[in-house]
């Protein structure tokens, strides 16, 4: 009986050692530059961003004041910096819209017609300093997606694949103005 409580309490004091140990060594590595990150994710050099009307080269209209809106409440709700016009602005965000279309993805075995479309649009942008003139980040042929299903019985419009599309879009290009570490 002696012997049983003896063998549990060794189990417990062994399984309390594992256990601090664990905790420290994940302690230990939140100081060393694991995946953990001190300070601002954006740059506090900026304070304002102006974000223009991308230019538009395809014949899809809607994508550019789409795009626009989309970033600036991506910037407003991801970002410390505030949107404004450009003659106050720190910063400011322009580019192109250079291509939209449509893929085919998947296609119904019963009848052919396709099921499964993405939506893609490509933009080449910068996001410029507005003392220096410089660029602080210039990305060309950059792609964002999106799937949607325009056969039945879901039946989706190309609307709702452009929309997604954009919005992934937006929040990619404000995930990319984020400091470099």
């Amino acid at each position: 009986m002696r012997r049983a409580a003896a063998v549990r309490v060794a189990a417990a004091a062994t399984a309390r050692g594992i256990l601090l140990l664990a905790l420290a060594l994940g302690l230990s590595a939140c100081g060393s530059g694991g995946s953990y990150q001190r300070g601002a994710l954006y740059s506090t050099n900026y304070r304002t961003i102006a974000v223009a009307v991308f230019k538009n080269d395809t014949f899809q209209p809607k994508v550019g004041p789409e795009l626009c809106d989309a970033l600036v409440k991506s910037v407003e709700s991801q970002t410390p910096w505030k949107v404004t016009g450009e003659a106050t602005a720190d910063t400011v965000l322009r580019g192109t819209i250079t291509r939209v279309e449509l893929q085919p993805l998947s296609k119904s075995r019963a009848t052919g017609l396709v099921e499964e479309m993405a939506y893609k649009v490509t933009v080449n942008y910068e996001w410029i300093d507005m003392k220096s003139g410089k660029a602080i980040v210039e990305r060309n042929g950059f792609q964002e997606s999106a799937v949607f299903v325009a056969s039945r019985p879901n039946n989706e419009v190309e609307d709702l694949g452009r929309f997604q599309a954009v919005q992934n879009l937006a929040n990619d290009i404000v995930a990319s103005m984020q400091a470099d570490w």
